[in-house]
């Protein structure tokens, strides 16, 4: 019975130690376990902050396209106001161009006239003097 006793006290602490053997093994597994989930949740906020950057990033770049599209639209009218503008002031020119090219063909006409009614008046007071 001793020797069965021994031999059940061997076989338990063999027992034992297998069993300290796999708790150490599932303790690094645990530990590994840990480790990884750690890496994977810092993994998870570094995705959601950049994910937070690049919804934050999208919305300043769409107010600025807004505001861009809203300075085309204000250039746009400006430029519409200016080409109206534009034309009104080349109508005008043109308009003051026929008329100083009217009073100049008068003016010849009145300097041709002039130089006529001259000529006469030389020839007529020439002729009084004889």
């Amino acid at each position: 019975a001793i020797k069965w006793g021994r031999k059940m006290v061997a076989k338990l602490e063999g027992r034992c130690r297998e069993l300290e053997a796999e708790i150490d093994a599932e303790q690094r597994r645990s530990g590994d376990a840990h480790k990884n989930l750690r890496k994977a949740e810092r993994g998870i906020k570094e995705y959601t902050f950049r994910a937070e950057e690049d919804r934050k990033n999208s919305e300043r770049m769409r107010d600025l396209v807004d505001k861009l599209q809203q300075q085309i639209r204000t250039y746009k009218k400006q430029i519409e106001e200016a080409e109206e503008i534009a034309a009104i002031n080349l109508t005008k020119f043109r308009k003051a161009q026929m008329e100083l090219t009217e009073a100049c063909e008068r003016a010849d006409l009145n300097e041709q006239a002039c130089a006529k009614f001259r000529a006469r008046e030389r020839s007529q007071s020439m002729a009084r003097d004889y």
